[in-house]
């Protein structure tokens, strides 16, 4: 189980987020295409980067013992992409909610 911690722990962020998300029509709730198109190349250019890290030995794998032991290329764990999805999603929804105003949001006032 303890192999699971980081994977879980993502898995409760992303569910954090889209639950917010989707109380709030703030980001896939309101425009699923274009949020799907935007997080998706954002997530590429990311991923480009962690690659290139990777190659020029600035990232590495310390093979913690949280984390998965499954690599979707050399030093680059499973987790990295729930962990992209986040850095990528997040800054959306917070920027839609802003935009609309905090009212749209849960634990605010009506």
């Amino acid at each position: 189980m303890l192999k699971w911690s980081y994977a879980l722990g993502l898995l409760f962020a992303i569910s954090g987020i889209l639950l917010l998300d989707w109380h709030g029509k703030l980001a896939f709730w309101h425009d699923k295409k274009r949020t799907i198109l935007t997080v998706l190349s954002a997530m590429v250019v990311f991923i480009l980067w962690d690659l290139l890290g990777i190659h020029f030995n600035i990232f590495f794998n310390d093979n913690s013992p949280y984390t998965l032991s499954i690599m979707l290329a050399p030093n680059f764990p499973v987790e990295e992409l729930l962990f992209l999805f986040i850095i990528c999603y997040m800054p959306l929804a917070i920027y839609r909610g802003v935009q609309r105003g905090y009212h749209h949001l849960p634990f605010t006032k009506r």
